[in-house]
C-alpha cells in the first residue's frame, strides 16, 4: 500500500476560456455612453442642417428680391419685402413672444441687438419703418436701397447660428 499518493491526480490543465457573452456590466455602461453620445450628436447635426437650410433659403429670396427689385424700381415694395423676410427668419430663429409684437424702433433695435451692430436704428434700417409713411415722390434713393440690402444680408449671416 505504498502506492504513491500523487499519482491519483490528474495532469495541470488550463481552465475554460473566459466567454464573450454576456459582457462585463462596464461594458454595458460603456454601451448606453455610447449610444447616448451618439444620439445627442445626430441630433445635433440635424438642428445644424435645418438652421442651416433656412438661412441658405433667406439667403436665396434676398437674392431674388435683389433681382426683383431690379426690373420693377419699387422702392417701397423692396422694403416691405425685405423687411416681411427679416421678420420671417426673426420669427423661425427666435421666441415668438421676443418677436411677433415687436414694431418701429423696438423691431430696429431688435435687429441691431441680433447683428444689426447699429445699422438698423442709426443707418440705412430705419427704412424698414419710415418708408411705410414716406410719399411716393419722396421714396429713397437706390443707394440707401442697396445699403439696406447689404445690411439685410449681413443681419441674416449674423443669424444664422443657434436659436436664442
Amino acid at each position: 500500500m505504498n502506492a504513491d499518493p500523487l499519482a491519483g491526480l490528474r495532469d495541470w490543465h488550463s481552465p475554460e476560456a473566459i466567454s464573450w457573452w454576456p459582457p462585463a456590466p462596464g461594458w454595458w455602461l460603456l454601451l448606453v455612453v455610447v449610444l447616448i453620445l451618439v444620439w445627442t450628436i445626430a441630433r445635433w447635426l440635424v438642428r445644424q442642417r435645418r438652421r442651416s437650410a433656412v438661412v441658405r433659403l433667406a439667403r436665396r429670396e434676398l437674392e431674388a428680391l435683389r433681382s426683383a427689385f431690379a426690373d420693377h424700381q419699387d422702392g417701397r415694395r423692396y422694403v416691405a419685402e425685405l423687411s416681411r423676410l427679416l421678420r420671417r427668419l426673426a420669427l423661425v430663429r427666435y421666441s415668438r413672444e421676443r418677436v411677433a409684437g415687436l414694431s418701429g424702433r423696438a423691431w430696429l433695435e431688435f435687429l441691431d441687438a441680433t447683428g444689426g451692430q447699429g445699422g438698423f436704428v442709426q443707418g440705412a434700417g430705419r427704412l424698414l419703418v419710415e418708408d411705410a409713411y414716406r410719399p411716393v415722390e419722396q421714396a429713397p434713393g437706390h443707394q440707401h436701397l442697396d445699403e439696406l440690402g447689404r445690411l439685410a444680408a449681413r443681419w441674416v449671416d449674423a443669424n444664422g447660428g443657434a436659436r436664442a
